[in-house]
C-alpha cells in the first residue's frame, strides 16, 4: 500500500470531514474528524528584507504536529515538518532554501526568510494538526524589486525614461503633457523593464518630467531642454562663436586694409 500524505483532508472550509494523516511514514494513523480552517493572505516584501511567516496561533500543548508546505514558483514543494512529542524536525527537498523556523517550533512555529530574494516569490502553508482537528494557514509571499530609473536625453524634442527590471512593472507618466510611447519587457526572472520615450511639440518648454510609481517607492526625474537638444545646443554654440570670429575678423581685416590705402596715398604724394 502506497503512504498517505503528510496532511491529507478533503475540504479546505470549516466543516467537519472524516480524514486520515500519516504521521511522518512511521506506519502509525490518526484516523479522527477534523476541521479545517484556512485563513489566507498575501504578503508583500520587498527584496533584501526580511520576512516572518506565520502559523496558526494554536497552543502547542494541544499540537500534535507542524507541517510547511513551500511551494516556490517554478520549483518543486518543500515540506519542512515537527513532531512535538519526539521533536523532531523533517525536511523533504528544502535544500538551499534558506528558509528556517524563527526559533524551535515548540516555542515559536514561524518560518523566517533572511533576506528575501526573487526566488523566494511562492506559496506558504503551515498547518498545525491537533485532536481536535487541524487548522491552516497560507500566505502568498510576492516579492517585490525596485526598479532602476533613467532619464536620458533623445533626438527631436524627445526624452526616454527607464524603469529597469521592476517586479511587478512600474508605471510611467510625463510632464507637461506631450506624446509618448511606452513598452514593456519582461524577462525570465519575472521582472519587467518599461521603457517610455516622449516628444512635444512646444518651443516654450524648459524642462521634462518623468514620474515613476512603483509600490516600492515612487521617484521623479527631470531633464532640461537644453540637454534634450544638447547636439543641438552645442552645434549653436560653434557657430555662434565661429560668426563672432570671422565677424572679428573682417574687422580687423578693414582696418588692415585702410591703413595700408592711407599709407600708399601718402607715399605717392
Amino acid at each position: 500500500m502506497a503512504p498517505m500524505p503528510l496532511l491529507s483532508y478533503t475540504k479546505l472550509e470549516c466543516s467537519f470531514t472524516y480524514t486520515a494523516v500519516d504521521r511522518l511514514n512511521t506506519g502509525f494513523l490518526f484516523l479522527f474528524f477534523l476541521c479545517v480552517c484556512p485563513v489566507n493572505t498575501t504578503l508583500f516584501i520587498q527584496m533584501g528584507a526580511n520576512a516572518v511567516l506565520c502559523c496558526p496561533a494554536i497552543p502547542e500543548t494541544k499540537a500534535v504536529l507542524i507541517a510547511c508546505v513551500i511551494a516556490l514558483r517554478g520549483q518543486p514543494p518543500c515540506i519542512i515538518s515537527y513532531k512535538v512529542d519526539t521533536k523532531e524536525i523533517n525536511e523533504t527537498s528544502c535544500m538551499n532554501r534558506r528558509i528556517t523556523w524563527v526559533s524551535t517550533p515548540d516555542q515559536s512555529p514561524e518560518l523566517q526568510i533572511n533576506a528575501v530574494a526573487l526566488d523566494h516569490d511562492g506559496l506558504y502553508s503551515c498547518e498545525v494538526v491537533t485532536a481536535q482537528g487541524n487548522f491552516l494557514r497560507r500566505h502568498d509571499l510576492q516579492v517585490l524589486v525596485p526598479p532602476a530609473v533613467t532619464l536620458l536625453p533623445g533626438e527631436n524634442r524627445t526624452a526616454v525614461c527607464e524603469a529597469l527590471a521592476g517586479k511587478p512593472a512600474a508605471q510611467i507618466f510625463w510632464t507637461p503633457d506631450g506624446d509618448h510611447i511606452t513598452k514593456k519587457e519582461s524577462h525570465s526572472n519575472g521582472t519587467v523593464t518599461v521603457r517610455s520615450t516622449y516628444h512635444w511639440e512646444q518651443n516654450n518648454v524648459s524642462a521634462v518630467f518623468c514620474f515613476v510609481s512603483h509600490p516600492t517607492g515612487n521617484l521623479t526625474l527631470s531633464i532640461e531642454l537644453n540637454q534634450v537638444t544638447g547636439v543641438t545646443s552645442v552645434l549653436g554654440s560653434l557657430l555662434t562663436i565661429l560668426y563672432v570670429k570671422l565677424f572679428l575678423l573682417g574687422i580687423i581685416l578693414l582696418i588692415l586694409g585702410f591703413a595700408f590705402f592711407q599709407k600708399t596715398n601718402y607715399f605717392r604724394k
